[in-house]
């Protein structure tokens, strides 16, 4: 698999900025990642993003961005922040790989709304109701 020139390996983001909190990909979109940028902005914080899936007991499967920090300290103001959960790339994933999966072992909820972040309403429609508001 190709990669940019100018991004680092998944496995060095780990290494260099192992601070991370992970929020469900759908709550990351436009216009709530002009918000996460932002608050990047403003704090000026050196990050990096990486995507992990994460699977539950059930087998339910999401797809989750990592907001990644080398400052413990940024990590816990977005955390404060934003919500989320706080993600240990080297507990979490699969044996501690780079593109391993997230196995949770709590109990799956699709997750809304956390701090200034809402998912779009039309994403929370059921698939196949077509009924519209």
């Amino acid at each position: 698999m190709l990669r940019s020139r100018h991004r680092p390996s998944d496995a060095r983001i780990d290494a260099g900025w192992p601070h991370q909190v992970a929020l469900p990909d759908d709550l990351c979109c436009q216009p709530n990642f002009e918000t996460i940028l932002a608050w990047f902005k403003e704090h000026g914080v050196e990050w990096m993003i990486r995507n992990v899936q994460a699977i539950w007991p059930n087998r339910h499967e999401e797809n989750w961005r990592l907001h990644c920090f080398r400052d413990p300290a940024d990590a816990a103001a977005f955390l404060a922040d934003f919500g989320g959960v706080p993600f240990d790339p080297k507990r979490d994933r699969d044996n501690g790989r780079a593109r391993g999966a997230w196995r949770r072992t709590d109990e799956y909820h699709r997750i809304v709304e956390s701090g200034p972040l809402k998912i779009n309403p039309i994403f929370l429609r059921e698939p196949g109701n077509m009924e519209y508001d």
